[in-house]
């Protein structure tokens, strides 16, 4: 069988977890969250890279929305606009509920497979969400947030970004503290963007799987956004997952000081370099257009996934692509349309049913049902935390 209609019939199967979609972003910058005004049940293609009729050509089966808020964001503040994350993900499931189905557990993300939906899960990007406070943390958990990215592009005051200038040389106390209460939650700990001192103090301290929800492999392409090798070697231990993600100057070299100009001209046009909207696109393709830009392609997303699944092994490899995150994208993944293409990709690289299977879908279920199954435990042994961070993280006197 040919190897794209192969993968359709593998995806229809084992349909693709993504766990990074920055969709409830775009609403927010673009409509003001009024989804009369972007409707994702028609095609969308001109304004996002999300909709359902592409997430059904993509057979995605169970995405992550992410509800980020930009660092620009801070205390109250964030922790308010997070919420109106949380809300537009709630408002979007129930007004499109015949393809998107609201998911919390592993168990439910199997129960919309066998139904024909999408599972929608949600991920808090960024610990300056929470404010410093395991209650708000208690407070997103129970709204449905299944993980949490400890930090952003900058760090927080109790955990180093790895696009930050280090301050705490990984997790502070209390930033351990966190990773203890999620553990608690059933939270998954979220390792995307964080330092890797960040990263291995919190495989140090967790007592339950981790997550890489859109970070691609360091040696492959050496930006401080992807995952070292000997992080990526140590989560079979850990049982975590690590998912690749799709932009381009996360995963080839040449896109990195093409994207430092790119985002210097942003700038310069008073936008920040993450700006997605059709006016912040414009001044990415009048850049574009006269600076071509090297050219990711499927290829190079396997090609780090190859490397991650040597290191790692099979089991602890998935997809996060980062959709609607993102000005630019590979060739043959320009939205959430394109997973075929890279199953495709992978099959031509010898990749077996089996193992796509635990890529695509298998994996992500586990992790996350792992994630619960500690939490048994783990409250059986001990109670909400009430730390603050004035009390675990006071200077010395």
């Amino acid at each position: 069988m040919e190897p794209l209609n192969r993968a359709r019939e593998l995806l229809a199967a084992h349909p693709v977890v993504d766990g990074h979609n920055d969709l409830p972003w775009a609403l927010r910058k673009q409509v003001d969250y009024d989804l009369d005004r972007l409707d994702i049940a028609t095609d969308q293609r001109v304004r996002t890279h999300t909709d359902i009729p592409r997430l059904r050509a993509g057979g995605v089966g169970a995405q992550f929305w992410s509800v980020y808020v930009s660092t620009e964001l801070a205390g109250p503040a964030a922790v308010a606009a997070t919420l109106e994350q949380v809300d537009v993900v709630h408002r979007m499931t129930e007004r499109y509920s015949r393809d998107l189905m609201p998911a919390v557990t592993a168990d439910e993300m199997e129960t919309a497979r066998e139904q024909g939906r999408i599972a929608s899960l949600m991920g808090a990007e960024g610990g300056h969400s929470i404010d410093c406070s395991l209650g708000v943390l208690r407070g997103l958990y129970d709204l449905g947030v299944r993980y949490m990215t400890l930090t952003h592009n900058d760090n927080t005051p109790w955990a180093d970004s790895a696009t930050d200038t280090p301050a705490a040389g990984g997790l502070t106390a209390f930033g351990e503290e966190v990773v203890r209460e999620m553990n608690r939650l059933g939270m998954l700990v979220d390792l995307s963007h964080v330092s890797p001192d960040t990263m291995r103090d919190a495989l140090r301290v967790a007592e339950a799987p981790v997550l890489f929800s859109h970070s691609s492999a360091r040696a492959v392409c050496d930006h401080p956004r992807n995952v070292p090798d000997d992080v990526l070697a140590s989560l079979p231990g850990n049982g975590g997952v690590a998912m690749a993600t799709f932009v381009p100057k996360f995963i080839l070299p040449a896109a990195i000081e093409w994207t430092l100009r790119a985002d210097d001209n942003m700038r310069a046009h008073g936008l920040h370099p993450l700006d997605t909207t059709p006016e912040g696109m414009a001044v990415q393709r009048d850049f574009e257009a006269r600076e071509p830009r090297p050219r990711a392609t499927v290829s190079t997303v396997a090609d780090h996934l190859d490397h991650m699944r040597e290191v790692a092994g099979i089991d602890h490899v998935g997809i996060g692509g980062d959709f609607d995150g993102t000005a630019f994208t590979p060739d043959g993944l320009s939205d959430v349309a394109g997973y075929p293409n890279l199953v495709a990709e992978l099959i031509t690289r010898g990749w077996s049913d089996a193992d796509l299977a635990k890529l695509t879908w298998q994996n992500a279920v586990r992790v996350l049902r792992d994630a619960e199954q500690a939490a048994i435990r783990i409250r059986a042994r001990r109670g909400p935390s009430t730390a603050r961070i004035a009390d675990l993280d006071a200077p010395p006197a």
